[in-house]
């Protein structure tokens, strides 16, 4: 998929702080870093008493999400994810990284809880649009077509033993842009967890992990903006991801369609939609906010209520009506 929303264009604020330690503690200060990567601005914000603990944390937090850049883009061609999807059709077996190999199953597993609605092959029908953004051209009904004969999640093939895959259907393109950033916000957090933070904060385009409170906090505060106004939770170890078409959609012969594309039909969602994930975990927030942007909010939210730990807030705009849904565990976090 392209690119999400960053966390300032879908309203969604961060309000941090901390308070006065008692003489007896080591003061925690807060320390901010920004890298760019995957098309997107990542921002670290950590708590810890040393400066240099903090930036080494940062460094080797980006460093990471460096490496998965390699695994994953779709823009590099020797990626590993673009190394696997030029192997498609030829009858080989891959092996893959961890990573891939992590990546690949959610992803799939998702597609089939979804029928779809979710599916990683879905880099056929994002080179159409991506086209047509830049030629400000609807794809041909001819093209989708095409485009649909190497597309779909049921073609790859797990080899778990041997932690291989292959991609059985020729010319299809992996495209990990609606589970990347996710992956890369836990890992990054795993390696600032490793040097010894305990409190920190990672946003990757709007994908976002936070683990223990700030110092004096009992949470993070985040305000997550509603049709009804902004709605505040207090969150730990809680991943968030946000997608919609609010700022990122494109407007050909007179229709507006979204930057998400539903794998199903090779279209952009044309209603606007905007959906807010949380989650334990980066991956699963990432994947569910652009499975249930497919999905829209009646079935989006079905999966959402079924998943573990999972809630969601869903807007959807109709001519001039803002209408939200939230899902029962998003109704309890509501302050």
């Amino acid at each position: 998929m392209l690119s999400k929303l960053t966390a300032v264009s879908i309203g969604l604020l961060l309000m941090l702080g901390c308070r006065s330690f008692p003489a007896t503690q080591t003061p925690h200060k807060r320390y901010e870093f920004t890298h760019r990567q995957m098309g997107t601005l990542f921002r670290i914000i950590l708590y810890t008493s040393d400066s240099t603990k903090a930036t080494l944390a940062a460094e080797l937090a980006f460093n990471r999400i460096d490496q998965l850049n390699d695994i994953l883009s779709d823009y590099k061609e020797d990626s590993e994810l673009s190394r696997l999807s030029i192997s498609s059709g030829t009858g080989k077996k891959i092996k893959v990284s961890d990573d891939l190999w992590q990546v690949l199953q959610q992803s799939v597993a998702l597609s089939q809880q979804t029928n779809g609605a979710f599916d990683i092959t879905v880099g056929p029908y994002v080179q159409l649009w991506r086209r047509a953004s830049r030629q400000q051209q609807l794809p041909s009904e001819e093209a989708l077509q095409k485009a649909s004969q190497s597309v779909g999640y049921q073609y790859i093939r797990f080899y778990p033993d041997e932690q291989m895959v292959e991609i059985t259907r020729p010319g299809m393109r992996l495209d990990a842009g609606g589970v990347g950033k996710g992956y890369a916000v836990d890992e990054a957090m795993k390696i600032l967890q490793q040097q010894g933070i305990q409190s920190a904060l990672v946003d990757g385009g709007g994908n976002i992990l936070v683990s223990k409170a700030p110092p004096g906090k009992k949470g993070w505060q985040v305000e997550l903006s509603s049709s009804a106004g902004n709605i505040s939770v207090e969150l730990q170890q809680t991943a968030v991801a946000t997608s919609g078409d609010l700022y990122q959609h494109i407007e050909l012969d007179g229709k507006r369609y979204s930057h998400i594309l539903d794998p199903r039909t090779g279209l952009g969602l044309t209603n606007q939609i905007m959906v807010t994930i949380l989650a334990r975990d980066g991956i699963t927030a990432d994947l569910y906010s652009t499975a249930v942007s497919v999905l829209g909010p009646q079935h989006g939210l079905a999966l959402v209520e079924r998943t573990k730990h999972a809630a969601a807030i869903i807007a959807e705009k109709t001519n001039d009506t803002i209408q939200t849904w939230q899902s029962r565990r998003m109704r309890k976090l509501v302050k």
